[in-house]
């Protein structure tokens, strides 16, 4: 792109924002005529300034304003025609005689009158431009319904992510394995939501070549179930209990038995009952705990 002096800058501007006489402006469309760069610079003066065009309304002129008009085009005879002076020619620079070529002459007239008046209009007009900016950046947030749809921010949708709710911890129930009342033998733990089991050993004792071993007895069953065979350490944990439904599980008696050392071998009991107890609900569930 050609670059254009300081004078041609505020020819474009100044066309613009219509503020050239009749000569000045000639002068500017023989330039957007050979020139497409030059008009270019025009064109985007004007969408700079438009932006103006857009914030004032229209407003209807005075009756009277209108009688001068038609008086001075001589529509009107009440008056004599108001005859405008004719603007002297401002001397203007040719590079004809320079030798340039006819093109670059008319892509280069630059008038040189008025130069300080031009780059006073100028800077008015950039004034201008910033304030109305200022204008819109405010009208945007505060009352961005008054402007026009073109200069209204566009809403912007923000997707927010709400965590769900955590669910609530299960019911844990405990069931004291001991013998006619006596001190606890085992302490039998089970998970409502999984109904894995953990049996503690309290203060039952070891025999020598034999096992303790769990058993389910409900009436919902024709015969009790193993759950398996205690250790010898403290816990002993199991998963032995998802197979049963809730109600067998909470209504049933867990039993413990003596039997040969890894428990019985028919998978039926063999040995005394020793120890038993019931599940009862030690720790509730959140959500009922929470509304009690």
């Amino acid at each position: 792109m050609m670059a254009y002096s300081e004078d041609h800058i505020a020819l474009a501007a100044e066309y613009s924002l219509g503020t050239l006489d009749a000569t000045e402006r000639e002068q500017v469309e023989t330039m957007m005529s050979v020139d497409e760069d030059f008009r270019a610079m025009v064109e985007a003066w004007e969408y700079k300034l438009g932006v103006l065009n857009q914030m004032v309304g229209s407003v209807e002129p005075p009756a009277e304003v209108w009688d001068k008009i038609k008086t001075a085009v001589g529509l009107s005879k009440s008056e004599a025609p108001v005859v405008l002076p004719d603007a002297p020619s401002p001397p203007v620079v040719s590079a004809v005689a320079a030798g340039a070529p006819a093109t670059e002459t008319a892509s280069n007239v630059v008038t040189l009158p008025r130069h300080a008046r031009r780059w006073r209009n100028l800077a008015a007009v950039s004034s201008a431009i910033a304030a109305a900016l200022i204008a819109i950046v405010g009208l945007q947030i505060y009352q961005p319904d008054t402007l026009p749809n073109g200069l209204r921010p566009k809403p912007r949708t923000q997707v927010v992510q709400i965590p769900a709710s955590p669910a609530p911890a299960p019911a844990q129930y405990v069931a004291v394995l001991q013998k006619d009342g006596g001190s606890p033998a085992f302490i039998l733990s089970v998970d409502g939501a999984t109904k894995n089991f953990t049996v503690r050993k309290v203060g039952a004792g070891s025999e020598a070549g034999k096992s303790y071993e769990l058993w389910l007895v409900s009436d919902k069953l024709q015969r009790p179930r193993s759950l398996g065979v205690i250790g010898n350490g403290d816990f002993t944990a199991r998963p032995a209990l998802a197979s049963y439904d809730t109600d067998t599980v909470n209504q049933a008696t867990f039993a413990v038995t003596v039997e040969p050392e890894g428990g019985s071998p028919t998978g039926i009991a063999t040995g005394p009952i020793v120890f038993t107890g019931k599940l009862i609900e030690a720790v509730p569930p959140a959500a009922a705990r929470s509304t009690r």
